[in-house]
């Protein structure tokens, strides 16, 4: 009797250390199935850093509505691309731009599964009243053997989307659970040796 209570102590003491690992891995089967196409390209507009610390907080403190991004970086044969680099930077909520240090500023490697998971500030909208960003996200993803992709993430349901000519559906971040966990998997073409 001892022994079968130990082993089921030792079972539970595992799932409770697995856990936040199993949350995530719940999300990301939320993420639709992967298409084989690869994911749209877009500009990276003016407010790139490079040399981004590596790391997957990006809050640096500030104030607004904290967001966890995660997902996989793919190849289009939907298999994991893992150690690839997932470089994130976005606004903060007042839609301002640290353009002297790396707040809400990042990058990872992602892990053999080609997951990736970082935790920054919903950002907010920026711009005058001729044109006005919806809010978004601005990501650099390149795997081993893939070219760079640049692009943005969009948000469901921002008023400003349909006005922002830069916006683009195909971009959308799925919520899972509530509006606080964003998630995307990048598909990435392999490059073609010669």
């Amino acid at each position: 009797m001892l022994k079968y209570r130990r082993t089921i102590l030792q079972a539970g003491a595992g799932l409770l250390v697995a856990a936040p690992w199993l949350t995530w891995r719940q999300a990301l089967a939320l993420t639709p199935a992967c298409s084989g196409e690869p994911t749209a390209r877009q500009i990276e507009g003016p407010y790139y850093t490079p040399q981004t610390p590596r790391r997957s907080t990006l809050i640096d403190g500030l104030p607004g509505d904290v967001l966890v991004l995660q997902g996989r970086v793919l190849n289009t044969a939907c298999q994991p691309v893992p150690n690839a680099i997932v470089d994130v930077w976005g606004c903060d909520s007042e839609g301002e731009y640290d353009n002297t240090g790396f707040k809400l500023r990042g990058h990872q490697l992602t892990d053999a599964q080609g997951r990736f998971r970082f935790e920054t500030l919903m950002p907010g909208s920026y711009g005058n009243s001729t044109f006005r960003r919806t809010p978004h996200l601005h990501v650099k993803v390149q795997g081993p053997g893939t070219p760079l992709l640049t692009t943005q993430l969009y948000f469901p349901d921002q008023v400003l989307n349909l006005r922002d000519s830069f916006f683009n559906p195909d971009l959308l971040v799925k919520w899972a659970h509530d509006k606080s966990q964003a998630l995307f998997d990048f598909v990435l073409p392999v490059q073609a040796k010669g």
